[in-house]
Parts: C-alpha cells; structure tokens; sequence
C-alpha cells in the first residue's frame, strides 16, 4: 500500500495528527499513480473518505496538489517544487560552484568560496585556498552575521527591506557605527542588489578584502554567493580591486546559469523573502 499509513491517535494527537496524516495523503501519490480520486486515496492511506476531502482542500489551496475539475480526481501541486526548492538549491549550488571557484582561484590567485543563507547567516560551504603564503582563508561551515561582511549583504539585499532592517535591529545581523558603511543601511542594500556585488574593504579587519556576488537558481532567487578574499594591502598595491569584482561577478553568473537562471528574467524573485 502507497502512502504513510494514518497515524493511531492514541499516539499522535491534534495538530501533529493532522500534519501527519497530510503527509500521508502526499505520499499516496506516485510515479505509477500520479493521479487519485479520494476514494483511492482514503484506501492507501487508511483515513475515511470525509477526512481525506478535507485534507485535500487545505493542500489544494496551498498549492501542494490540484484538483481536475472535469473528474474530480487528484495530483500533486507545483507548489511542493516551491516547497523543496530551498533544499535542492543548497544541495545542489554547492557542487555547481566548485569548478568555478577553481577557476577563480587560479585566474585571481586569491582564495573563492561559496556560502549559503541560513535566514540570518552566511555560511561557507567550500573553498578554494588561495596559492599564496599570505591570504584569507574560512573553514568550511564558518558563520558569518556582521553586516560588514560582503556576503552578509548581499543576501540581505534580496530581502524585503523590513525584514533586514528586522534582523538589523534585533542584533541577529551585528552592525558596528564604525564600519565604513552608509549609515542608511536600506539605501546601501538597495544599491547592493542593483550593482548585484558587495565590497569589504577593510571593514570587518584592516587588511581584509572581500568581494561577493549572487548566485540565483532557474526562479531567479538567491540561492547562494560567490566571494573572493585577498589582503588589503596586495589589492590595493595592485590596483586589482575592479578586477576581482569582475571576476567574483563572471563566476557567480556562469554558476547561476549552470543552475538554470536566464538572464532575462533577472528581476524574478528579487526582495520577495
């Protein structure tokens, strides 16, 4: 029998008999049947027919299933690709970036990597070390919430703007008055996702300098960042700053094309966090 059988509400009560026993009715559904009438669907799962119809109601409206309004019957919803969406990107964007960070690295010299958003963290799930005695290097699952952080901003800057400022004021995103920044934060954001980079320069430490830019999957949302770090001192010695945003842009584009984001519709999905 297809389906998580119904839960015995001598165990599971309430609403997690509920939650439960709304999995069960997704879980009916399957390759080989894709589309069920309720009928179908209370014998696999073992619910009555009444409480199945209900179940389906609430998972149509929220888009996990639609119903054919010609049979009456059943299949599951775009709205559960929305659903697992944020999981398969972070899957997913990790293994996208690595030969482009490879690339990075060797055209720049200086060290890439890739982070992805936690809600109010930015966090390197891999890195290239830059072949230099003299770099900036984070372990793999550093955490990063200041908002002088490149990174940092340039997820914030997908965000509506009350929601970073909510995170701003609450102190999960730790903002200094001396970090070099515009007070303006909104503005600063705004201008962020139009320029689509972020720099650090110099404003987490004096000789940290730091680049990043948006990865998008194929809806056009931020699934993750490209950043590139070198010393302040070997930047500036060399001009090179321009050159690295440069850089840090073209790899965040080709991994967000490899993802399937087009760049026509560059605007979907921006500041609807």
């Amino acid at each position: 029998m297809a389906g998580r059988p119904r839960q015995d509400n001598g165990q599971v009560q309430g609403a997690a008999a509920s939650l439960l026993n709304g999995l069960a009715v997704l879980e009916a559904f399957s390759v080989q049947k894709p589309v069920l009438g309720v009928t179908e669907i209370a014998q696999r799962v073992g619910l009555h027919k009444s409480t199945v119809s209900r179940i389906l109601g609430g998972l149509t409206e929220a888009g996990y299933v639609q119903r054919d309004e010609e049979t009456g019957r059943y299949r599951l919803g775009l709205g559960l690709i929305a659903l697992s969406g944020p999981l398969l990107a972070d899957l997913d964007v990790r293994r996208a970036a690595v030969p482009y960070l490879e690339q990075l690295t060797e055209s720049t010299r200086e060290t890439s990597a890739i982070s992805v958003w936690n809600g109010h963290e930015a966090i390197v799930v891999e890195q290239v070390a830059s072949p230099y005695q003299v770099k900036h290097t984070a372990a793999i699952g550093t955490r990063y919430n200041k908002f002088e952080s490149s990174s940092v901003r340039v997820f914030l800057a997908e965000l509506a703007p009350g929601l970073a400022t909510e995170l701003i004021e609450s102190g999960r995103i730790l903002r200094t008055a001396g970090d070099g920044l515009p007070v303006d934060h909104t503005a600063h954001l705004q201008d962020v996702a139009r320029r689509a980079y972020a720099v650090n320069d110099g404003s987490t430490t004096g000789e940290e300098f730091g680049v990043s830019a948006p990865v998008r999957d194929y809806r056009g949302r931020v699934v993750g960042c490209i950043t590139a770090s070198a010393p302040r001192s070997r930047v500036h010695e060399h001009a090179a700053g321009d050159a690295l945003v440069q850089a840090v842009q073209h790899a965040a584009l080709e991994v967000s094309i490899r993802l399937g984001w087009s760049a026509a519709g560059r605007d979907t999905g921006r500041n609807q966090a």
